[in-house]
Parts: C-alpha cells; structure tokens; sequence
C-alpha cells in the first residue's frame, strides 16, 4: 500500500491532520490502539479566558476563529452534534475579586468575552455570597463520542490500524516503510505515550495526570459551567462532569482513590446538595513546560515529524495548528517560532 502520510495517533491532533489531509486529497493511514485516554477525561470547553487570574488565553482568539467552524463541519459531516454553547460562570470569594473582573472586562482583549455585570440569582445548591461573572462566546466539544465516531469512519475507509505502531519496524530510506505500507511522511500525534517514541522522547513534555468524577445530583440545576475550587459542568440527566487534578508525579492511567478524594472534598464547598459519584476517569495530559504545543521535523530523519504538546487547550489548540504544520509540510511556510520544537534545539546550543 503506498501511501502519502502515516498518521500515529489519533486524538485531537490526529483529528485535525486527517482533516486537513482530507482538504488537501492526500492520502493517509492511521495507527490508534487507544493506550492514551487524555482525550476521554478532557473537559472539552473552549474558553478564551483564564479565570484564576482573568488574563487572556494565549493565540485563543485566532484559535477560536478556526475551530468553531472545524466542529461545526464535523457535525455536519457526522451528522451529530458535538459542540455544545454553553455559558461560565465563576463564583467569587471576594470584593477583591469582583473588583479585578471589572478591571479584566474593560480590556480589549477579554471584553468581548466577559460580561461587565455580575450576576447574584440564587441558584439552588450554590453557596454564592459575593455573586458570579459570566463568560459568554463559550462552550464544550463532546471530544470522546466525535473521536469515536470519526474512528468509525476511518474503519469503514479501511485506513484506521487499531494497534500500537512499532518504530523497530520503521524503515527510513528515500520513503519510509512499515510493514506493507510505503509512506512519504510520518506525523508522531501520540500524546503522552510520545515519550515512548525513539525519535521525540527527548523533547520536553510533560505529563500531567488529570482525573474525573461524573456525578448524579437531581437536586441541582444549572444550565453553565460553574467554576469554583473545581468546575462542575451539566452532561443532562441530572448528571455533571466535575475535575479536574493536576498530578505532575503519577504517570498511571488508573483512577486513584487520593484523587477521588480530592475532588470530592473541593466539590463540597461547591455544591451543598446530595449526589453520587457514578463514573471516575484518569487520563496523562501532554503539556510542554512553556505550555505551548510541539510541531516540527525530526532534526536528523527527514520528513518525520510531530505534532504534540496540546495540553488541557487540544480544542482549541489542534484546528489551527494542524494546518500550521500541513502548510510547513507542504507549502514550506515556516512554523511560528514558539511552537517550533526548533524553540529547544536553539536552547540546548
């Protein structure tokens, strides 16, 4: 089988090629064995804002501008919806902090995403003594069911190899060759498991260790994500999403009981009504130390390339930047420096 590209992996970022590969009519395989879960506890939201300090997210604006037309195209391709527009609302603990969200809403930047007045309505099971504010312009992708659903189309294309890929099996020559499969390029979308892979595992992601509750509470009703000390976001059916931990030291996909706990104890100053936890999910974020994605050619092996480094940001990040890297592939239009993994060749000279 010759084709033009081998994808491995197939997250967000390996979404987000294939699609721009589609638009360009190159042909392609895919290799998922589905040993990273990041994409199965993401909270999926796509927000502008960074509501611990109420700054603006890097590059969102321009990210946004190509990803909210992406998901509206899957939903049209898939026939399904995916991307649900949903408002956030941020619980204030403080003068202080209602003080600094009027300061952050006046900015050009933020303010089209920061409504100027704060909201006090009483929402049964919220403890909310100094109010909230909410942004608008936001919402959240169901990530598991498209990728799932776009695996289903990859098998019925005959293009999806639901197993590891093994680089002792690569051949490197004037194209590459993997079993039966000859290939001109090979894009590296594996996430944390990246650090598994012989040519990448030197880059500098991290891995940072998230876990889940999906909860039942018939007894609260919001129809936006609340953010506190964790976010808590309605799924319907008096079922909510509420994370996330940051675990910087445990590389295991296994839900923990000291996450479990951790989430439950922050959840109770949230919430004050009862529910049961129904679901618990633990997945490796890759996220760089600079918090900004990895794209570029492998420095020794031409024409091998990744795409990684997405962070707790993919639906927003992925759109733009696989056609960032497509065009660099393809076109020769240079990477933007700080997401050029160049970044750390520079800095090791």
């Amino acid at each position: 089988m010759q084709v033009d590209y081998i994808i491995v992996g197939f997250g967000l970022a390996g979404l987000a090629l294939v699609e721009e590969l589609k638009a360009r009519g190159k042909s392609f395989v895919v290799f998922e064995d589905d040993s990273q879960t990041s994409s199965k506890v993401a909270g999926g939201m796509y927000n502008p804002v960074i509501l611990k300090r109420f700054t603006p997210v890097w590059d969102s604006e321009e990210q946004l501008k190509i990803a909210l037309p992406f998901y509206e195209n899957l939903e049209n391709q898939l026939q399904a919806q995916y991307d649900y527009k949903i408002p956030i609302f941020r619980v204030f603990k403080s003068v202080e902090e209602q003080n600094n969200w009027f300061v952050a809403a006046d900015k050009p930047r933020l303010s089209p995403y920061m409504k100027s007045e704060l909201h006090f309505e009483s929402y049964h099971g919220i403890p909310s003594e100094f109010g909230y504010g909410a942004l608008k312009g936001t919402g959240r992708i169901d990530v598991n069911r498209l990728l799932e659903d776009y695996k289903k189309v990859l098998d019925t294309e005959g293009v999806l190899y639901k197993e590891s890929f093994d680089y002792e099996k690569l051949n490197a020559n004037d194209v590459f060759t993997y079993d039966n499969i000859r290939a001109e390029k090979i894009i590296c979308c594996e996430g944390y498991g990246l650090k598994k892979n012989p040519y990448f595992k030197e880059l500098p992601l991290m891995g940072a260790k998230g876990e889940l509750l999906v909860i039942k509470a018939p007894d609260l009703d919001i129809n936006f994500l609340l953010k506190a000390a964790v976010f808590v976001m309605p799924l319907g059916n008096n079922l909510f999403k509420v994370g996330a931990t940051f675990n910087w030291t445990d590389k295991t996909i296994q839900p923990t009981k000291e996450g479990r706990e951790e989430l439950l104890e922050k959840l109770n100053t949230v919430i004050d009504v009862p529910f049961e936890v129904v679901q618990q999910n633990a997945g490796i974020r890759p996220t760089v130390k600079d918090r900004r994605p990895l794209l570029g050619e492998h420095s020794e092996v031409k024409n091998l390339y990744v795409f990684n480094g997405l962070g707790t940001r993919g639906v927003m990040i992925a759109p733009k930047y696989a056609k960032k890297l497509l065009q660099f592939i393809e076109n020769g239009a240079p990477l933007p420096e700080e997401v050029a993994i160049t970044r750390f060749y520079n800095q090791a000279q």
